[in-house]
């Protein structure tokens, strides 16, 4: 196998790791021509496991961009989220097995908690099965820190988390009804749905009209919904999927407009997260 044939049975692998621990699929592009960049000046004879030396490199690489991006991101004009892979506006049985084992935006947005190298290892060891040697010499720490690294990152994901998910089909069901009900300005349906506690997260980037700051509350999500519905944007609405997950996705003049993802827990919504900024939208336009 030349040079070029081994790096692209490993280029899918590299790009998964570099999206989780990015959260933006522009910037693990940008991981994997860096990473390729770096294959083709390196000496082929002074590499004994090609697949380690790549994903090394590629995960040195992310951390690098992740500690900018961090710094960046403090910056950014409203709550940030994660970049989708896919946007499917019409999924079908084998749309949704296929995009089954993607990263969900959800968690993606979890991982945010995380510090850059509490990320690394974490994802590391629970994506890619990496063990606490192999983690250890990636990161430059012992197996003990590794050990303690991915140990906390687990309690932050945890504690994050729903503790009682409920099943993909009830999920798509309640996220529909919440589509309609908010669609005419229902409060009372919207409220309904909602847990008393549940957020919203709105992601426009500074580019779009979009809340600025997380909304708490099912009654206060519940009004914004109603004066949305009641200025009548005049926007298309059905359900598709984001990255694999049930998703709302609006259009309006042809394109994108937004897409709405939901946490469920005990049969309620717990957190809404939708997506704005357009840059973050590139998939998807209607005739």
């Amino acid at each position: 196998m030349n040079a070029e044939d081994a790096f692209h049975r490993q280029r899918p692998r590299l790009f998964s790791l570099a999206y989780r621990l990015l959260g933006s699929r522009s910037d693990a592009e940008d991981v994997v021509q860096d990473a390729w960049l770096r294959w083709q000046g390196a000496d082929p004879q002074q590499i004994r496991d090609p697949e380690a030396w790549l994903v090394t490199t590629a995960t040195r690489l992310g951390l690098d961009r992740l500690r900018a991006a961090k710094a960046a991101r403090a910056r950014y004009a409203g709550p940030w989220l994660p970049e989708p892979l896919h946007i499917d506006e019409s999924p079908g049985p084998a749309d949704r097995r296929e995009r089954a084992d993607e990263v969900s935006v959800a968690l993606l947005a979890l991982l945010e908690r995380l510090g850059p190298e509490e990320r690394a290892a974490f994802l590391l060891r629970e994506a890619f099965d990496h063990d606490y040697a192999q983690i250890a010499e990636l990161l430059g720490h012992s197996e003990a820190n590794c050990r303690q690294l991915v140990h906390r990152a687990r309690e932050r994901i945890r504690a994050g988390r729903p503790r009682f998910e409920v099943a993909p089909d009830r999920h798509r069901q309640l996220l529909q009804r919440f589509m309609e009900a908010s669609h005419r300005g229902d409060r009372a349906a919207i409220t309904a749905l909602l847990a008393d506690d549940a957020r919203l997260v709105s992601d426009g980037g500074g580019k779009v009209t979009a809340v600025v700051r997380p909304l708490l509350g099912a009654e206060r999500i519940a009004m914004l919904y109603w004066a949305v519905a009641r200025r009548g944007l005049g926007l298309e609405v059905r359900m598709g999927s984001v990255n694999g997950e049930p998703a709302i996705l609006r259009f309006g003049g042809g394109r994108l407009h937004s897409a709405t993802l939901a946490v469920v827990e005990h049969d309620r919504i717990v957190e809404l997260m939708t997506l704005m900024n357009p840059d973050k939208l590139p998939a998807v336009s209607r005739a």
